[in-house]
């Protein structure tokens, strides 16, 4: 089931505060006419409230009430108040004409613009659509830069994928995608479920919005809420700032939620809350936010069996697992080795500035017989050792590290990051025939900082 708590509306809405009835009526009427929705207030205090619970596209707000009506403190208070609950909400102050001082110290204070009483309905429309147009542009400029902080260096996804196991997997995707439900992605680590998961989301009617991952398994209870909801400013110690949660990064798109069983009970029901109302609050605010997405998670645990052993809440799985796809290990689909690692030589060819001349067909037959308990996470890292291991021409199994008895080498992931930079370091020289200036170069490093490193390591 797709997080959806509604028809989503384009209509823009304002709030009008002000402590006179018969101002408020024309104005609501004046917006109504061109389309606008109105909530009106009749105080600071009744705006505020309103506020903790809806999210208005701007404010029109009196400064002088009923309290003091010519001092304007009021007035300024709530101001103060607007812009600690929403410093993105646009916020225009009406005045009288004899204390547009006020006004000018509003706009000092944070207001965007101000119209004088009696007001001409025409500028107060333009003025007000101005500042709606604004305040969306603000939004979406900070949630956008939000998502690239999260999305940067993700590209199209690649489903690579010939064998008779993964048959039904891609008929699963091609036949699910398009719809809302959500998704239950089962296997072993490395078996590739973050693939899957982004050709979900790019066959689906979402691919225009992001899709957003959160490694469940990573988020300790004390930042949990803060990841997935956002905080406000001064909501805790280092709340600094405040932070758009991973469920609003993902609103219209989709939120992929790998390691879903790792999560403890207390948080599973934070979660299911949220899945089931499409409701959250950010931490330190009491303003209820709504997000339509799809739910898509991924685990590598059984979580009928942890339901069984009342380690992991049954009406969250039921949630989550609308459809379910079962994913098979690297060693279930042994035909697709070749095609992966050939992707994988392509790719790696481009990162490191490497021509290699193809796979072995010995390199072929050793890859085909080991048992890859790393599944496609594993092939990816020896494909890798094998572009920076290699010589001139084609792969060799002895650049591959699948064991001690090739040579006695080992794979990439049991190198330090020392011998990485060393044997880089080797390689460029290599390519250049010892020219320190040209793989320098190569490497992206000044001559000096080649000379540094040749000189940590020896060479």
């Amino acid at each position: 089931m797709s997080l959806k708590p509604g028809k989503q509306t384009s209509v823009p809405k304002i709030l009008i505060a002000d402590d006179q009835a018969d101002v408020l009526e024309a104005l609501r009427l004046l917006f109504k006419r061109e389309g606008i929705a109105v909530v009106t207030a009749g105080g600071p205090e009744e705006a505020v409230r309103i506020l903790e619970g809806e999210s208005p596209d701007a404010v029109l707000m009196d400064l002088n009430y009923a309290r003091d009506t010519t001092s304007g403190a009021e007035g300024m208070d709530l101001l103060t108040q607007i812009q600690q609950l929403d410093d993105s909400l646009p916020l225009i102050v009406m005045t009288a004409w004899g204390s547009v001082e006020l006004a000018v110290e509003a706009m000092r204070r944070g207001a965007r613009d101000f119209v004088q009483k009696p007001w001409d309905n025409e500028r107060l429309l333009a003025t007000v659509r101005t500042q709606i147009e604004l305040g969306g542009v603000l939004r979406r400029s900070r949630r956008l830069e939000a998502e690239n902080a999260i999305l940067r260096g993700e590209g199209r996804v690649s489903m690579i994928a010939s064998s008779d196991a993964m048959k039904p997997v891609l008929e699963v995707i091609d036949r699910v995608a398009p719809s809302d439900a959500n998704v239950l992605i089962t296997g072993e680590n490395g078996s590739g479920k973050g693939v899957v998961a982004r050709a979900l989301h790019e066959a689906s009617s979402r691919a225009e919005r992001p899709m957003i991952t959160v490694n469940m398994g990573g988020l300790s209870e004390s930042v949990f809420e803060s990841e997935l909801f956002g905080h406000v400013k001064g909501a805790f110690t280092d709340a600094k700032s405040d932070r758009v949660g991973r469920f609003e990064l993902a609103d219209g798109g989709t939120l992929f939620l790998d390691e879903i069983g790792n999560l403890t009970m207390n948080q599973q029901t934070r979660l299911l809350r949220v899945i089931e109302t499409g409701e959250f609050e950010p931490v330190g605010s009491s303003r209820t936010r709504r997000a339509d997405v799809r739910i898509i998670s991924a685990t590598n645990a059984d979580l009928e069996k942890a339901v069984a052993e009342n380690s992991f809440r049954q009406d969250l799985l039921f949630r989550l697992n609308t459809i379910s796809i079962p994913l098979p290990s690297l060693r279930e689909r042994p035909e697709d080795i070749p095609l992966l690692a050939a992707y994988f030589l392509s790719r790696l060819e481009t990162r490191y500035g490497r021509e290699v001349g193809g796979i072995s067909p010995s390199a072929l037959e050793v890859m085909a017989g080991h048992n890859w308990p790393g599944n496609v996470r594993e092939l990816e890292h020896v494909m890798e050792r094998a572009v920076l291991m290699s010589r001139e021409g084609e792969i060799q199994p002895g650049d591959l590290g699948l064991g001690r008895s090739q040579s006695g080498a080992r794979s990439i992931d049991e190198l330090t990051m020392d011998e990485i930079e060393k044997l880089m370091l080797r390689k460029a020289l290599g390519r250049h025939d010892g020219n320190a200036n040209l793989a320098a170069k190569d490497l992206g490093l000044s001559r000096s900082a080649f000379y540094r490193r040749l000189e940590k390591h020896g060479l």
